[in-house]
């Protein structure tokens, strides 16, 4: 137990110097905006990918289209994240004669991975709306894509945002790989004091209370908002 108060008191003393407290904020930081705009990012394209995917396969392009989106969405889920982030940073970068930041590098690979898991995501629930809604949308003189802008996808949402929330919380703990191409998230700020102080114990153990705490608000903020889709479907 003094062993343990001990090196306790060794990580308070670190934490307290203004440098080593603003490195874990800019972690945090990083961390949330990783993982907001990579499911942002993810949503967007996911949401097109979906709509591809579910499209009648009368014409040609659509044929195409498809097929596309089908390699892109095997590679994004049949390689590991870290592999992603490794092939874009030290493979995709310098082939294109590109310059870019190991943090918009992260942003981009984060969303182009979430996109295909998104897309899956929304596939399911485009395809658990009563095919009704689209024959009534049709039915009306509305266009395909405007049957599934303004009819489908925004019914497909509401049944995927549990599911979207476990995506979030997916993207929030694979930041913890974006040290390998050297940007600063929660893992790499902790880890630094580790090194800094030799002792490890304390600051991995903060490190997964912090994580804990940010899927615990996460998870608050989704039941929170289906509570609130379920309320505005009562009063219609």
């Amino acid at each position: 137990m003094e062993i343990l108060l001990n090196r306790w008191l060794s990580f308070w003393e670190k934490i307290q110097n203004p440098g080593v407290y603003g490195e874990v904020l800019k972690g945090l930081r990083n961390t949330a905006y990783i993982a907001v705009v990579g499911l942002i990012i993810g949503i967007v394209i996911g949401t097109l990918i979906a709509v591809v995917r579910v499209v009648p396969k009368y014409k040609r392009i659509a044929r195409i289209l498809d097929k596309i989106c089908t390699v892109y969405v095997a590679f994004f889920r049949g390689t590991p994240m870290v592999v992603q982030l490794l092939l874009g940073y030290y493979v995709m970068l310098p082939l294109l004669n590109i310059t870019a930041d190991p943090l918009t590098v992260c942003v981009i690979i984060f969303g182009l991975n979430s996109g295909a898991y998104v897309s899956e995501i929304m596939r399911g629930g485009i395809m658990s709306v009563d095919i009704g809604q689209t024959e009534a949308g049709r039915a009306l003189g509305l266009s395909y894509a405007t049957t599934m802008k303004k009819i489908v996808v925004p019914q497909a949402v509401k049944n995927i945002i549990p599911t979207l929330g476990n995506e979030f919380i997916t993207l929030v703990k694979e930041t913890s790989i974006v040290s390998f191409v050297g940007a600063l998230d929660l893992y790499k700020a902790f880890r630094n004091i580790g090194n800094s102080t030799y002792e490890y114990m304390v600051p991995y153990l903060m490190m997964a209370i912090v994580y804990i705490i940010l899927v615990l608000i996460i998870t608050l903020g989704i039941k929170l908002i289906e509570r609130r889709l379920r309320r505005s479907d009562r009063r219609n």
